[in-house]
């Protein structure tokens, strides 16, 4: 039995999580179920994980030093967001400390350029991109017409939630400053998305596939359904792909993929995250084994579990309603919950803005057509809404 094990059956291990948004808060709560001592580390004092992590330090995930030592005080160290101080990881895992995935893995996958270029290098089906210094060097490309337009602009650090994407049509569109990957604008019939997991003895399992609907203002998930409608050889392209890309990396932990089937039916790699997923949260009710215990078996070492689908689901985000900014008031709550089927999961995000995410919904039923229904008598009724508008 290794340290960590002997640790966890001790009810002594010591699990550090960068960052305390809702990610977080689930891991944290998926966790507890094993008695595991949680340290979280973010900026907000009133952030989702305080309420239920074993002790909250405030304080920024950029800070060289600040990441450090709360690195130093935890068994593993984790985290649920990719814009942390990848320096300080770097020197926590030079220095013997465990930091579960990889930040090397996490330095790759922080910057969408080098993301493409790994999927080029790999052979791995991607979008075509070229990759630019700045907004003027973009312009240009455009004047000399070595690029064309529509094409999709992706800042290569911090974008986040859609934050950092821009669909460039014509010379009208407003393009982003910084260095970027510039793609071509794919034809996309369908998007897809796969979360895999892999532990240290090389051991992988997916999760089911599941097909997403974004809004095309904010570029959100709206919703999400598990089993995807897409046929049997392309779930399987999809599951191969994820191990692929998990395995090329020589990743420990959880890796979500997120693919675009395109018009004539290809499947090309969008980007990855490796972490907990909102393309995963229905599993906390839908799959016999959820991606946050997935996620914990992976970085611990211990046999991976079931992925198998218990029923088929609906994911639906809850987001801020457009006009309400303040104190969350949630309408319709009373009225959900007394449909069959219907799982609600708050953040505890106490304040509220057009398009924040402040929980999601799972629906479940026997069949898909019948979690559809039940989704869209939901998403008529539950409204993310201030006390004071």
């Amino acid at each position: 039995m290794t340290d960590l094990l002997e640790k966890l059956a001790r009810s002594e291990l010591k699990l550090g999580i960068i960052a305390g948004g809702q990610l977080g808060k689930m891991l944290i709560q998926e966790a507890s179920r094993w008695a595991i001592v949680t340290h979280v580390l973010d900026p907000d004092p009133d952030c989702p994980a305080k309420r239920i992590a074993t002790r909250h330090v405030v304080g920024d995930f950029l800070d060289f030093d600040t990441v450090y030592e709360f690195g130093k005080e935890v068994d593993i160290l984790t985290y649920e967001m990719e814009n942390i101080n990848i320096e300080a990881l770097l020197k926590l895992k030079e220095d013997g400390y465990r930091v579960v995935p990889d930040p090397e893995v996490l330095a790759l996958i922080q910057d969408k350029g080098l993301q493409k270029i790994f999927y080029s290098q790999h052979a791995i089906p991607t979008s075509s991109f070229v990759c630019y210094e700045s907004r003027t060097d973009i312009e240009e490309a455009v004047a000399r017409k070595e690029l064309r337009y529509p094409f999709v602009q992706k800042l290569r650090k911090g974008g986040y939630d859609g934050q950092g994407v821009a669909v460039i049509s014509s010379a009208s569109d407003t393009l982003l400053e910084g260095a970027s990957v510039v793609e071509k604008k794919v034809e996309i019939d369908k998007e897809i998305a796969v979360i895999v997991a892999r532990n240290s003895a090389g051991e992988t399992r997916t999760f089911p596939v599941v097909e997403m609907t974004f809004n095309p203002q904010t570029n959100l998930v709206e919703d999400l359904f598990c089993p995807a409608n897409i046929s049997e050889e392309e779930k399987r392209t999809a599951e191969a792909l994820a191990i692929e890309i998990i395995e090329k990396l020589d990743m420990t932990g959880l890796l979500a993929v997120e693919f675009f089937v395109d018009i004539k039916g290809e499947i090309l790699v969008n980007e990855v995250a490796p972490r907990p997923h909102n393309s995963g949260h229905h599993t906390i009710d839908a799959v016999l084994t959820s991606q946050l215990e997935q996620m914990l078996r992976a970085i611990l070492g211990l046999p991976l579990g079931s992925t198998e689908m218990i029923m088929p689901s609906v994911m639906l985000n809850l987001l801020g309603e457009e006009g309400h900014r303040g104190d969350v008031r949630y309408e319709g709550l009373e009225d959900v919950l007394d449909i069959e089927g219907v799982k609600v999961h708050l953040y505890g995000k106490h304040q509220t803005r057009p398009s924040r995410k402040m929980g999601h919904i799972t629906v479940l039923a026997g069949t898909l057509e019948e979690a559809f229904q039940k989704a869209d008598s939901v998403k008529s009724i539950i409204k993310v809404k201030s006390c004071q508008k």
